[in-house]
């Protein structure tokens, strides 16, 4: 078995081209061909056929292209394992998180981390939740802080904390010296939402729908961030829900106040995933007990 015309065969489904894949590997375009006409002949079938002109893989190419991913993956870990007992390799983490996570959460964690492994160099991305579990399943990243739903079964889930989701008004509104209001109240001002679509309004949408008033509720404003939405309700343009996560330094300084609502609370777990590997990587090791720690300290 050669790796090296696995290697190129993913190489060539990954760039969707055999011209993309010889300029990416720095070979010839026959030498490519030769490699996969190598890996057919060891298999005895087709792995690619041409239709309408494009490259397309047959369906022994879609059986052996996870196999023969996860053996490149191997590969690459084992030389990074190698290299860092040699010393020759910095270790690095690389991190995928959702978007409230990785702009709110997860800075101070990679902070205090960080502080305790100054030899692991960090990378980090920031993605909507769908984005960030394809890359841990296209083996981009090494591990994935999300909020969400994540129905991949292939993947090792755990909860690593909560967030609850509240209702923030204008430091100066006429509801901030009341303990608590009735749900029915918000029908009487002005809501600002993210875009429909948005996880965080998805979650907001079936909140209200379960109190019966979702219908009932006019949307004056619908923006595409959680900072857009926060400068527009401190600007007195209206009332928002959001992830306290995202409105703690608000909070903290006055600028934004919460309001309770009777009976009504949103509250949404967040993941921490993983895949399943034999052999684990020393920075993921170091920073899945991290966050575990973390985990217990908070009592989550």
């Amino acid at each position: 078995m050669n790796l090296e015309n696995l290697k190129m065969f993913c190489c060539v489904v990954e760039e969707g081209s055999i011209s993309k894949a010889a300029r990416k590997g720095f070979v010839t375009q026959p030498a490519v061909t030769r490699q996969i006409h190598q890996l057919e002949e060891l298999y005895g079938t087709l792995l690619f056929e041409r239709t309408e002109g494009k490259l397309v893989l047959t369906e022994a190419g879609k059986v052996l292209y996870p196999f023969a991913k996860e053996m490149v993956e191997y590969l690459k870990r084992s030389h990074e394992a190698l290299q860092e007992i040699k010393g020759e390799r910095e270790i690095s983490l690389h991190v995928g998180a959702s978007q409230t996570i990785g702009e709110y959460l997860l800075p101070g964690l990679l902070g205090s981390f960080g502080k305790r492994h100054t030899d692991l160099k960090f990378n980090l991305t920031i993605a909507n939740t769908p984005t960030i579990l394809e890359k841990l399943t296209n083996n981009e990243i090494d591990i994935a802080l999300v909020e969400g739903t994540v129905k991949n079964s292939d993947f090792m889930i755990e909860k690593f904390a909560e967030d609850e989701l509240i209702l923030i008004a204008p430091f100066n509104h006429h509801w901030k010296k009341r303990k608590m209001i009735d749900i029915e109240e918000l029908l009487n001002e002005k809501i600002i939402l993210r875009e429909e679509n948005s996880g965080t309004r998805l979650i907001v949408e079936e909140a209200l729908r379960k109190m019966a008033i979702l219908d009932q509720i006019e949307v004056s404003m619908e923006l595409g961030s959680m900072q857009s939405i926060k400068s527009a309700v401190e600007a007195e343009l209206g009332i928002s829900i959001l992830p306290k996560l995202t409105v703690l330094n608000e909070l903290k300084y006055g600028t934004l106040c919460e309001i309770k609502i009777s009976n009504f609370q949103i509250k949404r777990e967040l993941w921490l995933v993983q895949k399943e590997h034999r052999f684990q990587k020393t920075g993921v090791r170091s920073f899945i007990n991290f966050i575990r720690m973390n985990k217990e300290e908070r009592g989550c």
